[in-house]
């Protein structure tokens, strides 16, 4: 007869996971904080630097070539640093990339003092920012899913959506204010502080690390490494089927974004402008904390389709007014609505890939849902200038036709291109939960275990 012996762990080291474990929503707290801090620092001086860029030049091409800088460095950089996140202390990846923020920070603020700083100066620090902010989320993104509860990660997706929605209305009235009162120079010191911040909160948290073993047996080179997350996601398919959904859909709103500010100057004052694109930004702080409170359904794929369709629905409604009204109410559904998608697809993804592969996979899946947006920004003006306004100014070709219900005038023709981008959307939406793979993703893929605070 074979007795079972139960081995019996050391009390200290019980108590210590327990510990640990007790800590990781206070962990997630500093995580949060320190995110929200970053974020509001990093829009004052991107919304200031662009502000005074045009200012400088007049120009609207350089001043979109900032957004160019912004987004391409991160679709380029985001294999390999998804890559070194799997395999670096995550906690350390995000002070380096703090520290780096506001190094450039001072570095610009050191340029503006001596009278020497040039647009150009602009593009190459947007650039480095980008990269370092890459590493920055993928970092945090990973961080997150082995310090808040599995049962929470939905509320989490929507408490770090709720970071960003919150930067984006307080960084572009800060700014406006910091500008007048206190110059850019103001704006850049106060950045190069919540930087700072932002890693003294990162100074008092210990984020577990996530399957060491996973990640010891997948060192590979770093091309194989790179490939890894677009194996892991095309092994998936309803993982790649929402991941071509975003990249659809991010194009049709990327365009709306991009056209926004001409949109709304074309009936509007600049300070009206200003308003609602901070409705906007209060439509993402309310989709945030309504996926903080709710943490999504246990379906949470339909929560993404019906709140794209709702994006979609809110674009149309935009494009067919020229009331600040009611396109300022449009602007807060579609900021609601993509805060919500954001969180609902963050939960997903955090559900269904192991913590170990996180970097790489996360990594690859923002290069391609995002490889969509310069496309996106290179045929908005074109499209506008060449193809939709000249179709609904007096006398146009739709003039007597469509003009009838869309406007004829300044910006109409934008207008009407918002009505076919919004019934994309709601189109492409529709389409996709046809797709069984993506409909029944949370179905046919399991859950993955997410491993226990390590010591």
């Amino acid at each position: 007869m074979v007795t079972s012996v139960r081995l019996k762990t050391p009390e200290f080291v019980s108590n210590d996971a327990e510990s640990q474990a007790a800590r990781r929503p206070l962990v997630f707290i500093l995580l949060w904080v320190g995110q929200l801090v970053s974020l509001t620092g990093s829009g004052l001086t991107g919304f200031s630097l662009g502000i005074w860029a045009y200012q400088r030049t007049g120009s609207t091409t350089q001043y979109a070539l900032i957004f160019t800088f912004t987004i391409l460095p991160t679709i380029i950089i985001s294999p390999f640093a998804g890559s070194v996140v799997d395999r670096w202390d995550r906690r350390r990846a995000l002070i380096i990339s703090h520290i780096g923020v506001a190094a450039i920070t001072i570095l610009l603020l050191l340029l503006l003092l001596g009278g020497r700083l040039q647009v150009w100066h602009i593009y190459i620090s947007t650039a480095f920012q980008a990269v370092l902010n890459t590493f920055q989320w993928l970092a945090l993104s990973a961080a997150v899913t082995v310090v808040a509860p599995p049962k929470h990660l939905g509320r989490a997706a929507g408490m770090t959506q709720l970071s960003e929605a919150v930067a984006r209305v307080i960084a572009p009235v800060l700014a406006g204010v910091l500008l007048v009162s206190v110059g850019l120079w103001g704006v850049l010191a106060i950045n190069s502080f919540t930087a700072l911040v932002a890693v003294s909160t990162l100074l008092f948290v210990v984020i577990p690390k996530a399957s060491i073993e996973s990640a010891e047996k997948l060192r590979h080179a770093l091309r194989r490494d790179m490939s890894l997350g677009w194996s892991y996601i095309t092994a998936h398919k309803g993982l790649l089927s929402l991941l071509i959904l975003f990249a659809l859909t991010n194009f049709l709103s990327g365009t709306v974004v991009v056209l926004s500010t001409p949109f709304i100057l074309s009936f509007a004052s600049v300070a009206t402008l200003g308003t609602i694109l901070s409705v906007a930004g209060g439509g993402m702080v309310a989709g945030g904390l309504f996926m903080s409170a709710w943490g999504g359904s246990k379906q949470r794929v339909y929560a993404v389709i019906g709140f794209e369709i709702l994006a979609g629905v809110s674009i149309v409604i935009a494009g067919m007014s020229s009331s600040a009204k009611v396109v300022g109410a449009a602007t807060f559904v579609f900021g609601f609505s993509i805060s919500s998608t954001l969180a609902a697809s963050q939960a997903i993804w955090q559900h269904k890939v192991e913590p170990g592969l996180q970097g790489r996979v996360f990594a690859v899946r923002r290069m391609i849902a995002w490889s969509t947006l310069p496309v996106a920004y290179l045929l908005a003006g074109p499209l506008a200038d060449k193809v939709f306004n000249p179709l609904l100014v007096a006398g146009g070709p739709l003039a007597a036709s469509v003009g009838r219900i869309v406007g004829v005038g300044p910006g109409r023709g934008i207008g009407l291109l918002f009505v076919f981008l919004g019934s994309f959307v709601v189109l492409i939406s529709a389409v996709a939960v046809m797709s069984p793979h993506l409909r029944l993703i949370e179905q046919e893929l399991p859950d993955v275990v997410v491993p226990r605070p390590q010591s």
